[in-house]
């Protein structure tokens, strides 16, 4: 899963501790999101698009791999 959070954490000058802390989550959390190295939880992802004022849509997306897993 791909995921545009590094880019919206930009565009509202946010940093990764400062992202974890507004959703409880640890600074590594966030960083292994924007890795693709963790998937989020559901609950995770809406409240990561809350704080972007996104749907998780805008922010998460499903590749091709993703399906055959």
């Amino acid at each position: 899963m791909k995921n545009l959070l590094k880019v919206e954490r930009a565009r509202k000058n946010i940093t990764q501790a400062d992202l974890a802390n507004l959703v409880s989550v640890s600074r590594q959390t966030i960083n292994a999101i924007e890795l693709g190295k963790y998937v989020p939880s559901t609950v995770l992802s809406l409240k990561i698009a809350s704080i972007f004022e996104k749907t998780v849509n805008e922010i998460f997306e499903l590749e091709d791999s993703d399906w055959s897993k």
